[in-house]
């Protein structure tokens, strides 16, 4: 029996980890936390996961909160003209529902999962040294968390990260008390030209039902207020007020908000950053890096929890593909490109939508107005950003795409 260990009890990690269980391998995975410090925890992401990440959790029999999750039914998206009003506003309805489950519900779960299936869930902070040791007993040792000297072991790929430094501040709320949105849930996306941008969607945490409303601020902007903002409740208002003075239909919601938890809150910045799949140990041992570790993109898109379930899904393909063959470093090299394939169009993506948008792409979100077939195009693409290569990203493809449409409006 071949034995791995990931470093790492988070979305790609557990499910990487439980899919090698159920294919016969031994499986070791290493959190630095407890379930129950990640239960009583801060919140750690916003994690809104659509269906085609949802059905990869479902082969593998971890979809625990089908019944208790609310669904996000469909995307919708608002562009306002400054005077308190809209100048760009549609919404389209998702093939398939999305759901958004607290990772301080979720990760305790699937770490029980995991051990009632047979795995070993060591709980400790893992050193360099200890992954020297983890390699000696193991075939294969993947990082799927890390900082400190582990983070450093993966270097930025200076071609294929785009920046080099946060292209926003962030802030995450979770609250009770908002209004629903009609006629059906939805992201409900604000874009601020020159501002920033706000996203609420409903999810599930820890108390039961609730919103998450995530802000992105344009560095040095109005929305770049949350540093220093030690006090939850000075949070809330925070964001409150960010909603009332740019978003009054959104204000609107936001009449009755309460905390879910004094820990329901969140702010900082990070760069987006592609990093070089493989990391040396001292020793010359060679291991996989995965999901976030190797592609962190900006949560405006929303893909992170879904790059890592499609990042696990790969992964797990290329190990049984691979059989008894030894885990060199052209397996790892491969195994990443592979999941390249995809990952690359949701960095492209990410990236592109944290410039100040192009005109092609104002005017295909201004036409989505009128045209529901736009709509729920744009909306889907969040499922599979790979498709908004073929009529959003390029200023041509745009054009085409319109003509197209246009004998048939």
């Amino acid at each position: 029996m071949r034995t791995i260990t990931v470093i790492g009890a988070g979305q790609s990690g557990l499910q990487l980890g439980i899919g090698l269980l159920d294919a016969g391998y031994d499986v070791r995975i290493v959190s630095n936390r407890t379930g129950e410090e990640i239960s009583s925890g801060r919140v750690s992401s916003s994690q809104c996961m659509f269906g085609s990440a949802l059905a990869r959790e479902r082969a593998l029999g971890l979809d625990f909160w089908t019944a208790e999750c609310p669904d996000v039914e469909g995307i919708g998206f608002t562009v306002p003209d400054g005077n308190g009003g809209k100048a760009i506003s549609w919404a389209a309805r998702l093939d398939l529902p999305a759901q958004s489950v607290d990772q301080r519900v979720k990760m305790p779960r699937w770490m029980r999962e995991f051990t009632d299936r047979g795995g070993r869930l060591d709980i400790h902070d893992a050193t360099l040294d200890d992954l020297e040791d983890y390699a000696r007993e193991s075939d294969l040792v993947l990082v799927a968390a890390g900082k400190g000297e582990i983070a450093k072991m993966f270097e930025r790929d200076a071609a294929r990260s785009t920046f080099d430094r946060p292209q926003r501040a962030l802030s995450l709320t979770y609250v009770t008390g908002m209004t629903p949105r009609e006629p059906h849930s939805a992201v409900s996306f604000n874009l601020m030209p020159g501002i920033g941008e706000y996203f609420v969607f409903p999810a599930l945490t820890t108390s039961g039902p609730c919103e998450i409303m995530v802000m992105e601020g344009v560095p040095g902007g109005p929305m770049d207020c949350f540093d220093g903002v030690g006090d939850p409740q000075q949070h809330l208002e925070t964001a409150k007020k960010i909603v009332e003075t740019y978003l009054p239909w959104e204000a609107e919601r936001c009449r009755d908000l309460a905390l879910t938890d004094d820990l329901g809150v969140l702010a900082g910045r990070f760069p987006p950053t592609v990093r070089r799949p493989i990391g040396v140990l001292p020793s010359g041992t060679p291991v996989l890096g995965m999901a976030d570790v190797v592609v962190l993109n900006d949560p405006i898109t929303g893909q992170g929890s879904n790059n890592a379930a499609k990042c696990a899904s790969s992964y797990l393909s290329s190990i049984l593909e691979h059989g008894d063959r030894p885990f060199d470093r052209q397996f790892m090299l491969d195994t990443f490109e592979r999941y390249w394939d995809y990952a690359k169009y949701v960095v492209d993506w990410t990236n592109g939508l944290l410039v100040p948008p192009p005109e092609h792409a104002l005017a295909l979100l201004a036409a989505a107005g009128e045209n529901p077939r736009i709509a729920r195009r744009f909306a889907n693409g969040f499922d599979d950003p790979r498709d908004f290569f073929h009529w959003f990203m390029d200023p041509d493809s745009a054009r085409s795409y319109l003509d197209d449409l246009a004998p048939v409006a």
